[in-house]
C-alpha cells in the first residue's frame, strides 16, 4: 500500500492563481495600513485557495510483478552442425533454471530456417517476442546461436541487456566451394567459363594448398582435377546437349571440417542453339509454297536458306545465264561441301529433275545417318516416276508411295500412337471446333516409323522415323496450308509444323521417351513421357544416398506424373526403366552454409549498445547477476539482468484532505477571530 497527495482543482489553475494574487495584494495593503486582523484574514484566504485546489490523499494497492527474461534458441540448419544443437539445448536448460531461481519468468523462443533461403531470422524472432511482452518487465535477453544471422537490420529497440552465448569452438574450421559466375543459359558447342573458388575458414590446416575437385554433368561419372585453395579457378566447359544441364562440383570432405554440405555446388544451365540452320528446297511454286517459309522465318532463332527450282534443265531455252534474274542453284556447295552445316533439310514437293546427281542424294542419306534431319512434304510428284523415293534416298524415306494420289475431301486425325507422341499430343485442344478438311493425299504403305496422323481412307498421313543417328519425317500431303487459310475453320497448322520441325532438330521437350522433373522450392514434379501403354515406378535417390520408389499416375495419354517433397538440398537422381535424370533442389548456395564458423562480430555493436556480453558455451554457462539500469551487465564468468520493479495496481482509494465542513469551520473561525481582533482595537 502506497500513498500520495493529488490535486483536483475546482477552477482553472490560472483563475486560482489570479485569486491568490488579489488576496496577496489585499493582505499587503492591510498590513501597510496597520490593520490588526490581517494575519487571520490571510489565513482564511489561504484556506479558501487550498480548498479550491481540491487536495486529496491517494492510496494504491499494488501487486509486485516478476521480471521476464527472453531466451532465443537458434535452431537453423547451421546450428545442426557438429554438436551445436546439443550445446544449445543444454545451455538453454541451465540458463532457464538459473533465471527461474532468481524469480524471473523465462520465455523460450526457437528460430528455424527462414522461408525461401532467407537464412536465420534471429532479430525478427526477438522483435516478435518483445512485442508480446510488457517492456517494463523485460530484465534481460539471451541469444543462444552461432552468431550467423541474416536480418540484423530488423533489430528492435532493446529495453534491457542483450547477451550472446555462442556455440563456436576454437578448433572449428570449414571448407566450402563457391561458384562465382555461372550463366543461366549457354549456347551449344560454344565454350563457357565458370569461375569457382575453394575457400577455407576458421582454424584450417595451414599445410594444405591443393585439393581435388570432381566435376559431373547430369549425374554421370565425375572427372577429377587438382585445384589450388583460395584462388579463383576458371573452368572451361561446353554443354553436351540442349535443355537443362545439371553440373555438380564437389570437393571431398576433409577430416575435421564442420560439414561437407557446402563442399558441393549445383549449377543448372539451359543449353540453347545459337542459330538453327535450315535448308528449304521447293520443287515448284504452289499454293502452300510459303507455308514452310513463313513458319521458319517467323522464328528469330532460325537461319533459313530457301531455294525454289524455277528453271529446271528441261526448260533450257538458250538464254545466257548473265541475262537471267534467277540465282543458280549451288548444288555442289549445299549438298556436298556445306551439308553438315544444316540442322534440317526440307524437300517441299521436290522431285528428281536432273539437278541433284545421285551422288548428292547419297550424301543426303549419309547426312541423316550421321545425325541430320530431313523432312519430305509430299505432293503429287512423290507418287510419280521421278519421286525422291526412287533415288538413293529410298533408304531413309519412312514409307513407300503406291503411285496413287487420293483426291477428295477428308479430315486429318491423330492415331492412337499420335495421341501419345509429343509432336501431335493435345493438338485437338489447341483449336476450337473440328479441323478443316484437306483435299489431297499421297497414298503410302509399309511405314517404317511411327504413324502419328492418318487421313483419307485411314491411310498414313504423317510418319516419323529415326534412321541411324538422324531423324526423318514424311507428310503425305501438300495441303497443310488449307489450315493456315482458315478453310472450313482451319486447324493447328503452325503448331503442328513447329513441333515437327523442332522434333527433327532434337529439341529435348519433344522426345518421345523422356524422364525429367520440374522443381518448385523443395518440391519436384516428376514427369515420364512414353509411347507405351504404361510407365513403371520411378526411383528417387536423395543426396545422402537414400532411395524412395514412387508410383506414376497417367495425367494424359503418354504422360505420367508424380510429386515428391525433397527433404534435403542437393542433387536428386531419378530412374524409371532405362531412363534416368537428375535435378537439383533448393538454392545453389544455401545461406545457412555459406559461412559456418561462429560469428562474434556481427552482433557485437548491438550487444555492446545494450551493455550486454558475448560468451562461449564451450567455456561453460555464465552465472546470473543483478545490475542497475545503465550499468555494464557482463563480467568474467557472469552476465547481468536489470531488475525492473514492475507492479500492477489492484485498487486506488482517494480521501479529501479539506472536506467542505472543515473548510467552512476554518473560514468561520478565522473571519470571526479577525473581526474580534479588529473590534477590540
Amino acid at each position: 500500500m502506497t500513498g500520495s497527495i493529488v490535486f483536483d482543482p475546482v477552477l482553472p489553475i490560472w483563475l486560482i492563481a489570479c485569486l491568490g494574487g488579489m488576496a496577496l495584494a489585499a493582505l499587503a495593503l492591510a498590513a501597510w495600513r496597520g490593520l490588526s486582523g490581517w494575519a487571520l484574514r490571510g489565513m482564511g484566504a489561504a484556506v479558501i485557495l487550498a480548498a479550491l485546489m481540491g487536495p486529496s490523499l491517494s492510496r494504491e494497492d499494488r501487486e509486485d510483478l516478476s521480471d521476464i527474461a527472453i531466451l532465443v534458441e537458434d535452431a537453423s540448419a547451421s546450428q545442426g552442425l557438429a554438436d551445436r544443437a546439443d550445446m544449445t539445448a543444454s545451455a538453454a536448460d541451465t540458463l532457464d533454471a538459473r533465471l527461474a531461481a532468481q524469480g524471473l519468468e523465462v520465455r523460450r523462443v526457437k528460430v528455424a530456417d527462414g522461408e525461401g533461403n532467407s537464412g536465420t531470422q534471429l532479430m525478427t524472432a526477438l522483435a516478435d517476442a518483445l512485442a508480446s511482452e510488457p517492456q517494463g518487465r523485460i530484465a534481460g535477453m539471451f541469444l543462444l546461436s552461432d552468431g550467423r544471422l541474416h536480418d540484423l537490420d530488423r533489430a528492435p529497440n532493446l529495453p534491457a541487456p542483450l547477451h550472446l552465448l555462442h556455440t563456436g569452438r576454437k578448433a572449428d574450421w570449414d571448407r566450402r566451394l563457391i561458384v562465382e559466375g555461372a550463366p543461366a543459359f549457354a549456347i551449344l558447342d560454344e565454350e563457357i567459363i565458370l569461375t569457382l573458388r575453394i575457400e577455407d575458414s576458421g582454424a584450417a590446416p595451414s599445410d594444405v594448398t591443393e585439393v581435388p575437385l570432381d566435376v559431373s554433368v547430369d549425374g554421370e561419372r565425375p572427372q577429377r582435377f587438382v585445384v589450388p585453395v583460395g584462388a579463383p579457378i576458371n573452368l572451361p566447359l561446353a554443354l553436351p546437349h540442349g535443355g537443362r544441364n545439371v553440373l555438380e562440383f564437389t570437393t571431398p570432405e576433409a577430416g575435421g571440417e564442420l560439414t561437407a554440405r557446402n563442399n558441393t555446388a549445383l549449377v543448372q544451365i539451359n543449353g540453347v542453339r545459337d542459330r538453327l540452320r535450315v535448308l528449304l528446297v521447293s520443287g515448284e511454286p504452289h499454293a502452300g509454297g510459303r507455308t514452310w517459309r513463313n513458319l521458319l522465318k517467323s522464328d528469330s532463332s532460325v537461319d533459313l536458306v530457301h531455294f525454289t527450282i524455277l528453271r529446271p534443265p528441261e526448260k533450257q531455252d538458250g538464254v545466257p545465264v548473265d541475262e537471267l534474274s534467277l540465282i543458280a542453284f549451288p548444288t555442289r556447295e549445299l549438298f556436298l561441301e556445306k551439308i553438315d552445316d544444316f540442322d534440317l533439310i526440307i524437300f517441299d514437293r521436290y522431285k528428281r529433275r536432273g539437278i541433284l546427281p545421285a551422288l548428292y542424294l547419297e550424301n543426303v542419306a549419309d547426312y541423316v545417318q550421321k545425325g541430320g534431319a530431313v523432312l519430305f512434304a509430299a505432293g503429287p510428284d512423290f507418287a510419280g516416276a521421278n519421286s525422291l523415293f526412287r533415288s538413293p534416298l529410298e533408304a531413309i524415306v519412312p514409307a513407300r508411295p503406291t503411285a496413287r494420289v487420293i483426291s477428295g475431301a477428308y479430315r486429318a486425325k491423330t492415331t492412337d500412337l499420335g495421341a501419345r507422341h509429343p509432336v501431335t499430343a493435345g493438338l485437338e485442344a489447341m483449336h476450337d471446333g473440328p479441323w478443316g478438311r484437306w483435299l489431297r493425299q499421297i497414298e503410302v504403305e509399309a511405314p517404317s516409323g511411327d504413324v502419328l496422323m492418318s487421313g483419307a481412307e485411314d491411310k498414313p498421313l504423317l510418319v516419323l522415323n529415326r534412321v541411324g543417328e538422324g531423324r526423318v519425317s514424311l507428310l503425305a500431303s501438300d495441303h497443310a496450308w488449307l489450315w493456315n487459310r482458315g478453310y472450313e475453320g482451319g486447324g493447328p497448322q503452325l503448331e503442328l509444323l513447329r513441333r515437327l520441325a523442332h522434333w527433327m532438330m532434337k529439341e529435348p521437350e519433344l522426345e518421345e521417351e523422356a524422364l525429367w522433373a520440374e522443381a518448385t522450392g523443395q518440391t519436384m514434379r516428376i514427369i515420364r513421357r512414353t509411347l507405351g501403354e504404361g510407365a513403371g515406378d520411378v526411383t528417387v535417390t536423395a543426396p545422402d544416398g537414400s532411395e524412395v520408389t514412387l508410383p506414376l499416375k497417367e495425367v494424359s495419354p503418354g504422360r505420367f506424373e508424380a510429386q515428391y517433397d525433397g527433404p534435403q538440398i542437393g542433387l536428386y537422381r531419378l530412374a524409371s526403366g532405362d531412363k534416368s535424370a537428375v535435378i537439383g533442389l533448393g538454392p545453389a548456395a544455401p545461406l545457412e552454409f555459406e559461412q559456418t564458423i561462429a560469428d562474434l562480430e556481427t552482433l557485437a555493436p548491438l550487444i555492446g549498445g545494450a551493455n550486454g556480453g558475448i560468451r562461449a558455451i564451450e567455456d561453460g554457462v555464465p552465472a546470473i547477476r543483478e545490475v542497475r539500469m545503465g550499468r555494464p551487465a557482463a563480467g568474467r564468468g557472469w552476465l547481468g539482468i536489470t531488475p525492473r520493479g514492475a507492479y500492477a495496481t489492484r485498487s486506488v482509494t482517494q480521501t479529501a484532505l479539506l472536506p467542505a465542513w472543515l473548510v467552512l469551520a476554518l473560514i468561520a473561525a478565522l473571519v470571526t477571530g479577525a473581526w474580534l481582533r479588529e473590534g477590540r482595537r
